[in-house]
């Protein structure tokens, strides 16, 4: 797709949206299914409803888990590198930028303690992430509109904002008896 395509595409999209701001809003969600509940260690995560894909999910050997399968921290890491190099694809295919290569590594480090409480002064979630973003343009790129691209990608990351400026979680237990 040339981005004259993409940029009809969004072009209209914005447009729908300018008329009916609510169109704009959605939903995503994932779930886990009813799996065995003997097994304390071992889940299995469904994103959204349309892909007929699941994805294992186990315990982080930190906190007695065997650690054989992607936890929820490392899927968290790779929602945000997803997002985060999605974002950069479609900002620099928009902009008309080519990029030869592009990876992006997310690392989270968090103290364990918490999660086990060992101590309330220990929170439970990430202390710190850190993006590690590998571009290489094509030749010739102008640095400038190359930088103005990475800002404008960064700033478009959804996954990336909802952690730097948190949203409103809530949770409700059902507890059926």
């Amino acid at each position: 797709m040339d981005n004259r395509e993409l940029r009809k595409r969004q072009a209209e999209i914005k447009d729908r949206y300018r008329s009916n701001p609510g169109e704009a809003l959605i939903v995503d969600h994932g779930s886990t299914t009813r799996a065995s509940l003997g097994d304390p260690f071992h889940a299995t995560a469904i994103p959204g409803d349309d892909y007929g894909i699941s994805i294992p999910v186990g315990v982080h050997r930190g906190v007695g888990g065997p650690h054989d399968q992607p936890n929820p921290g490392e899927m968290l890491c790779t929602a945000l590198a997803a997002c985060l190099d999605t974002s950069i694809r479609m900002v620099a295919h928009l902009m008309g930028i080519e990029l030869d290569e592009l990876d992006v590594h997310v690392t989270g480090r968090v103290d364990l303690r918490g999660t086990l409480a060992m101590s309330e002064d220990i929170h439970v979630g990430f202390d710190d992430m850190h993006c590690d973003v590998h571009v290489k343009p094509a030749t010739g790129t102008d640095p400038a509109r190359l930088q103005r691209m990475l800002d404008t990608a960064k700033r478009s990351c959804v996954v990336r904002d909802s952690l730097v400026r948190p949203v409103d979680v809530e949770t409700s237990f059902r507890i059926e008896s």
